[in-house]
């Protein structure tokens, strides 16, 4: 009897000691196979200097009023600022809304453009679409919107898409009305119109 009790106290006591070393065992070699294989451990010094030399904004958003209570507000997927002109900063995937106290918008997006300060101006670079809540749409190559009076204008030819056919100009401006009421269109230079009458 005393010898069963005692190789039963023995192997509590052994099972004391090695069940918390299994368990540690265990738990150590999860925490290693936890970590992908491919996944980087350091990031290269160089690597580093760059992150550091770089000043880069990831998804900024910059908002504002016109002078004629239109609400305008500008997204980006990056952002830095200009070297050579330290009020400028260049935008990657540029999306700029204006929400008019009438209750009309446009937006206007574009691959590159670029946010000046001092100028309050927002300059869509290259091919640059544009869609208005009355259901015109357009592209052109690149478009100026001032931010303190929210008149928006083409740099050169574009083609339009409107619910009563298609147009071809060589400049549309956009303004809000003197009542507030909507969106002015003012398309000069050339321009023509393709009727397509609704049935």
């Amino acid at each position: 009897m005393r010898s069963s009790d005692n190789f039963y106290s023995a192997m509590v006591g052994w099972a004391k000691i090695i069940l918390p070393l299994c368990a540690l065992a265990l738990l150590s070699t999860l925490f290693l196979l936890a970590r992908g294989q491919n996944e980087p451990t350091e990031i290269a010094f160089s690597e580093v200097q760059t992150i550091a030399r770089e000043q880069r904004l990831s998804a900024p958003r910059f908002s504002g009023v016109t002078d004629d209570g239109a609400i305008v507000s500008i997204a980006a997927r990056s952002a830095k600022p200009d070297a050579t002109r330290p009020d400028t900063v260049n935008i990657d995937d540029m999306r700029l809304r204006m929400d008019n106290p009438g209750g009309s918008h446009i937006t206007v997006t574009a691959t590159n453009g670029e946010l000046d300060g001092r100028a309050r101006l927002a300059r869509f670079l290259g091919l640059a679409r544009l869609q208005t809540s009355s259901g015109f749409e357009m592209e052109t190559n690149g478009l100026i919107a001032e931010l303190d009076t929210g008149i928006v204008t083409s740099d050169g030819l574009l083609e339009i898409r409107a619910p009563f056919g298609e147009l071809t100009a060589g400049q549309v401006t956009f303004q809000v009305s003197a009542e507030n009421t909507g969106q002015q269109m003012l398309f000069t230079d050339g321009v023509r119109l393709l009727y397509n009458p609704q049935d």
